[in-house]
């Protein structure tokens, strides 16, 4: 079970702090095992730090604890503070990653039954998006829509995304697109066959959780040989 340790403490030297931080992580590099380290300081109070330490269970927490190197920047950090630090130990039990779990609405959106909803709660008005199949990026939500509607037109689908990978603002979905060729694609004239792609996209988002920035491959010349669009060029 992931587990989240918080400091909570009070400091005027931080700048020292942070130096004796900094050497900790690269003297015990390689043997810590926190996955996540977030340090805050309260918007009200200049002089009051929270660390947000993550690591993947309590016995790896103790593990790194243990080190010699973390008794050892414990005593000098406590010299550092105003009082002395508290520790709240918490054991996960939600974990909700609100840009990944954006980006899985994105795909489950895009191939709703019946209209295609405004996605003015997803993307922003600007969101800027790169594919290599178009002459020229798509930028705003208008053109953004529309190029949706094409593909929702010509086909009925669904997205299996097969791996999520989230790291800052920025997440990367792997999946596979299977679909029946209902109407007019790129001139090809509807084939009724079930077709499937592979691809990947990576989304940037704002800070209000929103995309902002979509780059996509895909294999659209897999997809055109499966509508027989390649059979005259082989001919």
């Amino acid at each position: 079970m992931t587990y989240v340790r918080l400091i909570d403490c009070r400091t005027r030297r931080f700048d020292e702090m942070n130096r004796i931080m900094e050497a900790w992580v690269e003297q015990t590099r390689g043997r810590r095992t926190a996955t996540h380290s977030v340090i805050g300081k309260d918007r009200a109070d200049a002089s009051h730090f929270i660390e947000i330490v993550e690591f993947p269970s309590y016995e790896e927490a103790m593990r790194t604890a243990h080190l010699p190197e973390s008794e050892k920047i414990f005593r000098e950090m406590v010299a550092l503070c105003d009082g002395t630090p508290t520790f709240t130990e918490l054991d996960v039990i939600r974990d909700e990653q609100l840009y990944a779990a954006n980006a899985r609405r994105f795909f489950e959106t895009l191939t709703t039954e019946g209209e295609l909803p405004p996605l003015n709660d997803l993307i922003t008005e600007d969101c800027h998006s790169h594919d290599p199949v178009n002459a020229q990026d798509t930028i705003g939500l208008d053109a953004l829509r529309r190029e949706y509607d094409v593909w929702r037109g010509a086909f009925d689908a669904a997205f299996t995304l097969d791996d999520v990978i989230a790291q800052g603002d920025r997440v990367c979905v792997l999946w596979t697109w299977n679909a029946r060729h209902k109407g007019e694609f790129l001139g090809i004239t509807p084939t009724g066959r079930d077709v499937t792609m592979s691809g990947m996209t990576l989304l940037r988002f704002s800070e209000d959780g929103k995309i902002a920035e979509t780059w996509w491959q895909h294999d659209q010349l897999g997809l055109m040989e499966q509508l027989g669009a390649l059979d005259a060029l082989e001919t």
